[in-house]
């Protein structure tokens, strides 16, 4: 996932109220680039008067009736305008602008495909598609629903994409859509190659298979289409993902001192140490653990250590549930690539346990960030989600685990290096901008796995207080100055702000009939 630049995010500061039409996109449409970064009208009715952001129906790419639904009976539901019109912009804002394509197979006119961008880049990265979608299943009831069509077609063109490039995280427009690729004018220096005319940027990151797999969870959970998953490429694409977890379980050192030469290296030409791997492409060196390695973390950043603990949690977990699809398939070897997946499951679940379970600064037993296996320990948290904190998000564990528990105090305060603390905004930030910018991302996660009142209020009011009246969520926030920040188009931090109210409307209801206001309103 890449960002524009601090100093670039600095020129949206004075942000105009617009009621005429945005720069069109050439289709009568408005750039939502553009449109985006205008305080369109109507504002909202509370005191940070947001923007409204939603397309017209007709310039929305993709209409689905289940969320359209979900909004207007949120719309009874929440209390406070402005939180209400956070939701309304952020939770269909995938549909509304990143659903770039939608078509068939070339060679299997039953195989739905979908393309979803990021937001401001036009390509297709596998794990945040993965989590622009994933919001949706409060809606996804069957397989007949207008947005499981969207699911299947997003999991088919992933399992393409990982069975051509199971190390590469981020895509071009298939052929089928007919759509020219963006140029990407990085160098780089990849082994194993790729092929420029399918692939956008090829860090690997383990967190995209943990992705595509809990993508699938979601939509059989959701919809018991069993069928589907015998159908197309996804036993195929499981394959590759088991295949490429034990090529990047190896250790750099063989049992006799000699060098496993490795999977994959990365080398680019980058002003930043996060932008390549160090030792020629490499990495720093690893120790079996039986987890699997992940060069570049959720937010693209290179890693200091190979094993990044929350991916591996999230791969553990969704391998594991998964492998229940895979036994009930009748397709062939079915049964014995479930059995594959539920061990590799425990091997990483038991490796986590063993190696990444260490003493935290204040002596507890807290999970690290990334480990080497010599020793090496980096003691963080990022905001990119799968994070530490998300643990339970991700259901690789309860709230309730000890842990998990001392692992939440750690994440949540100073001793955590990217805990961004200020009067606008105190959540994790990451490497990926700079200290100092909290990520709202981090404060949503927050909220999703907490039970206490107070602290999910303070971090619903936070986020609220942090759009800058775009009423949109951004990448990362000046903890100290909203002004400040970088992305004003970001759908899967706006989705996830979206998952969070439906998630309190189930679970804590009374939330939804608060002020969230810098001041009272008076209830009527």
């Amino acid at each position: 996932m890449l960002s524009i630049s601090w100093a670039s995010a600095l020129l949206f500061a004075a942000l105009p109220v617009a009621s005429s039409t945005p720069p069109s996109s050439g289709s009568g449409c408005p750039n939502y680039g553009s449109y985006s970064m205008a305080r369109n009208e109507p504002l909202s009715s509370g005191a940070y008067r947001l923007a409204y952001q939603r397309p017209s129906p007709e310039c929305r790419t993709f209409n689905s009736s289940g969320v359209e639904d979900a909004i207007k009976r949120m719309r009874d539901e929440i209390y406070d305008p402005d939180l209400f019109r956070l939701f309304e912009n952020t939770f269909p804002n995938t549909l509304d602008t990143a659903v770039k394509w939608r078509g068939f197979a070339a060679n299997n006119s039953d195989e739905e495909l979908a393309f979803i961008i990021t937001g401001d880049i036009n390509a297709m990265w596998i794990r945040d598609s993965a989590n622009q979608i994933a919001p949706y299943k409060t809606v996804l009831k069957k397989k007949t629903d207008d947005i499981a069509s969207i699911f299947r077609g997003v999991i088919n063109l992933q399992a393409r994409y990982l069975i051509i490039s199971p190390y590469c995280n981020a895509f071009h427009p298939p052929p089928e859509s007919g759509m020219r690729p963006t140029i990407n004018g990085a160098l780089y220096s990849v082994t194993p190659p790729y092929d420029k005319k399918i692939v956008f940027t090829c860090n690997f990151e383990l967190d995209d298979f943990g992705g595509f797999l809990q993508l699938s969870h979601d939509y059989y959970t959701r919809t018991g289409d069993l069928d589907f998953f015998g159908k197309f490429q996804w036993i195929n694409a499981v394959q590759s993902i088991l295949k490429t977890s034990r090529d990047m379980q190896k250790p750099t050192y063989a049992e006799d001192g000699s060098w496993n030469a490795p999977s994959y290296t990365f080398q680019s030409q980058t002003m930043t140490s996060s932008g390549t791997l160090a030792n020629n492409g490499i990495g720093n060196p690893v120790n079996y653990t039986g987890m699997v390695q992940s060069p570049f973390r959720p937010s693209d950043d290179s890693a200091l250590y190979n094993f990044q603990i929350p991916a591996n949690m999230m791969l553990s977990r969704y391998l594991a549930s998964t492998a229940e699809i895979m036994n009930k398939l009748p397709n062939k070897g079915a049964a014995g690539l479930a059995q594959e997946m539920r061990d590799m499951a425990a091997e990483i679940r038991d490796a986590i346990s063993r190696w990444g379970i260490v003493r935290g600064p204040a002596g507890d037993r807290i999970f690290a960030y990334e480990v080497d296996g010599f020793g090496g320990v980096n003691l963080m948290d990022d905001a990119n989600v799968p994070s530490l904190l998300s643990a339970p998000l991700l259901g690789y564990l309860g709230l309730d685990d000890p842990v998990y528990r001392n692992t939440r105090r750690f994440v949540l305060g100073r001793t955590n290096p990217w805990w961004c603390a200020g009067p606008v905004i105190s959540a994790v930030g990451s490497p990926h901008v700079r200290p100092g910018a909290a990520w709202p991302m981090s404060a949503i996660v927050r909220a999703l796995t907490s039970d206490a009142d107070a602290e999910i209020a303070t971090a619903v009011r936070e986020v609220l207080a942090s759009t800058d009246g775009l009423g949109l969520i951004h990448e990362s926030v000046d903890s100290f100055d909203a002004s400040r920040w970088t992305r004003q188009w970001f759908t899967w931090a706006n989705g996830l702000f979206g998952q969070l109210i439906l998630d309190l409307a189930e679970r804590k209801p009374h939330f939804l009939k608060e002020s969230f206001q810098p001041f009272l309103i008076p209830k009527s």
